[in-house]
């Protein structure tokens, strides 16, 4: 059991209205058959809403925030044993990546629906970013956000009907029937920070979530999708995002060994489809707000509380910073921010 000198924190209203997540350390060094099982039922056991994963096929870290250990645990698969020793918490992608036949992915899917309980998954999907992931599968030419649109529909017409005939630029079938199929349609969500992505989860997925971002641009993409559901008529988007997180009894000890400087920086080189400060560059710790969350409790659910200000419902704590305390971590947020945020 973690000692912690913090007092018990006080959650700010808003908070309540947010389903709370982890991102599974399935990649890298710290993937581990224990860290993923054992720390599955232990997060379920300290009522954590939610489990997810990422998606590679040829893994090459992500050298800002990442170690060089190309280990990477099937994202499905891993899911698939989590569900199995866990018996409600929900399961998600964040995302999945269109390299697999959407015909094979739908059978994926209706069979672990049927394995680990019905009605557990989330699917989100992203267009990827590296294109090495595709020319290992002949696919190097591909408009990749056209994959993602064409995966959802494909996905939505095996999920509920028999004898599918589909044709399009990249897929084409007729008379396939999948089965199992999931007891309902498993939600859709649309992963990714750039403005096509909430445009695009606005106009047909069931959720939009963006990894690391700012809450300048979560707010100004939530007020876009808005406007465009309120256009279409559709319900507003589930809004997700999985911010890399830091959490210690003591201030410090959050912050040790975290480049902020770096974050900055790379926030400047890679983080071209961010809403920019005033300034118009990424120049201190507040420009980027809400790309990393770090500190004791208190300060989690402090920070927490402006996230539900912009309108996220959906918040994935993503230790891969500090996979090293996987478990003192999780239960930190388990037993001292959960209760804080849910009592608001």
């Amino acid at each position: 059991m973690t000692d912690t000198t913090t007092t018990s924190p006080v959650a700010p209203t808003g908070a309540a209205s947010i389903k709370y997540g982890l991102l599974l350390p399935h990649f890298g060094e710290h993937a581990d058959r224990s860290k993923l099982l054992d720390g599955a039922v232990l997060a379920e056991s300290y009522g954590f809403d939610s489990l997810w994963v990422r998606d590679h096929l040829v893994f090459e870290p992500h050298g800002e925030m990442e170690t060089p250990d190309p280990t990477f645990y099937e994202a499905l698969t891993t899911l698939t044993a989590v569900g199995a020793v866990t018996e409600r918490i929900q399961l998600g992608t964040g995302s999945l990546i269109p390299f697999r036949h959407p015909v094979h992915t739908a059978l994926t899917l209706g069979t672990i629906d049927k394995l680990i309980g019905e009605d557990r998954l989330v699917i989100g999907f992203g267009a990827g970013t590296f294109d090495h992931e595709f020319d290992v599968v002949g696919m190097g030419d591909a408009n990749r956000v056209d994959l993602v649109r064409s995966n959802a529909e494909i996905l939505r017409l095996l999920a509920t009907q028999d004898d599918v005939t589909y044709k399009d630029e990249y897929y084409n079938f007729t008379n396939v029937t999948v089965a199992p199929k999931p007891a309902s349609p498993i939600p859709f969500w649309y992963c990714g920070a750039t403005p096509k992505s909430a445009r695009l989860a606005a106009e047909y997925a069931d959720g939009w979530m963006p990894g690391r971002t700012t809450l300048r641009t979560i707010e100004q993409r939530a007020a876009t999708m808005r406007q465009i559901t309120d256009e279409n008529g559709r319900p507003m988007p589930t809004i997700g995002v999985i911010p890399p997180t830091s959490i210690a009894p003591m201030h410090d000890a959050a912050f040790e060994g975290l480049n902020i400087d770096g974050l900055i920086a790379w926030a400047n080189k890679r983080g071209k489809w961010w809403a920019k400060p005033e300034s118009g560059e990424f120049k201190t710790a507040a420009d980027i707000e809400g790309s990393l969350i770090a500190g004791t409790p208190d300060e989690v659910v402090q920070q927490v509380h402006r996230f539900a200000e912009v309108g996220v419902r959906h918040l994935v704590f993503d230790f891969r910073l500090t996979y090293e305390r996987w478990f003192a971590s999780m239960e930190l947020l388990g037993r001292e921010v959960l209760p804080a945020l849910r009592s608001a």
